[in-house]
């Protein structure tokens, strides 16, 4: 069973749509027992931080996060969500503190003359992980995203945009994607169709 968390926001259903493509029956909860009895799990995410962390904490899912032990997948803000802190909605360039799944801080992108958000179609540089099992370099995913997260050694793969950063990043059975894979036509589905098929 695959839970998509019900964080409140626009694309719970787009997420669901786009999994049931793929033949799956994902279910659509807040109830930390479901979440955390799910072969699977996907945190959607879309709009600011700091709107998406009063939902996380009035929905008491704060303290789920943490103690997901199977294959997590965080989906644009969902993935930005998975660091220690945002400079979203924050003064001054102070950080406000996330879950902290993953070591990183969401910056702004710094992007020169051209617009913001970072929004269309962009290229990936993928690494050899199994979330990008049959991607290859230069294929095209849909961004929508303002704030980025600097390439680590917790990037699985890379875009470009002013600057280079991270499209995707990840530990262990934690792994985010800042780009809408539910939007990104055939190498989105291609995508969560891998993270399906990652051994819970």
């Amino acid at each position: 069973m695959t839970v998509i968390i019900d964080t409140g926001c626009a694309n719970l259903s787009s997420v669901r749509f786009a999994l049931e493509r793929l033949g799956a029956t994902p279910q659509i909860s807040r109830d930390p027992q479901t979440i955390l009895s799910a072969d699977r799990v996907i945190l959607p995410g879309v709009g600011s931080a700091q709107a998406a962390m009063v939902q996380l904490r009035e929905r008491g899912l704060l303290e789920v996060l943490p103690k997901i032990e199977q294959p997590l997948l965080g989906i644009c803000l969902g993935m930005q969500l998975l660091g220690e802190a945002s400079q979203e909605g924050t003064v001054a360039q102070k950080s406000m503190p996330l879950p902290g799944l993953l070591p990183f801080t969401t910056e702004k992108l710094r992007v020169g003359d051209q617009p913001l958000p970072h929004m269309g179609w962009n290229t990936l540089e993928p690494t050899d992980h199994p979330l990008f099992a049959g991607i290859n370099k230069g294929d095209y995913v849909y961004f929508v995203h303002s704030y980025g997260v600097a390439e680590t050694e917790l990037t699985l793969a890379a875009s470009e945009y002013g600057q280079r950063f991270s499209a995707s990043v990840g530990r262990g059975n934690i792994m985010g994607v800042q780009f809408h894979p539910e939007r990104s036509g055939a190498v989105g589905a291609r995508i969560l169709k891998n993270f399906l098929e990652i051994p819970a």
